[in-house]
């Protein structure tokens, strides 16, 4: 009897700290294996580069817009992108133009 009672005692004071335990291997498993754990660092290089040249593109976009809207300007328009505008977005040419499709 004296001998259960031994092996209930440790069995009780194993819980604590055999719980505490598996939690601890819980963290430490969901930062490695966990969706922004160690082993995402290589995915989330990839998607950082990827960005980066996507946003090189945008700004190069941005400074070639930057650019239009500058020539636009209603103070001092330029008069070859003004009349390249009108002549793309109204229709018009000149009698003595020559028309040619790039399509």
């Amino acid at each position: 009897m004296a001998h259960r009672e031994k092996i209930g005692g440790l069995i009780k004071a194993a819980l604590g700290p055999g719980f505490a335990l598996l939690t601890l291997l819980a963290i430490a498993g969901y930062a490695i294996l966990g969706p922004t754990g160690i082993l995402a660092w290589g995915e989330y290089r990839t998607a950082l580069d990827e960005r980066g040249t996507q946003l090189a593109s945008l700004e190069a976009d941005r400074d070639a817009l930057k650019n239009r809207v500058k020539l636009l300007d209603p103070a001092g328009a330029d008069p070859d992108l003004t009349g390249e505008l009108i002549r793309k977005e109204l229709n018009v040419a000149h009698p003595d133009e020559i028309v040619v499709p790039l399509k």
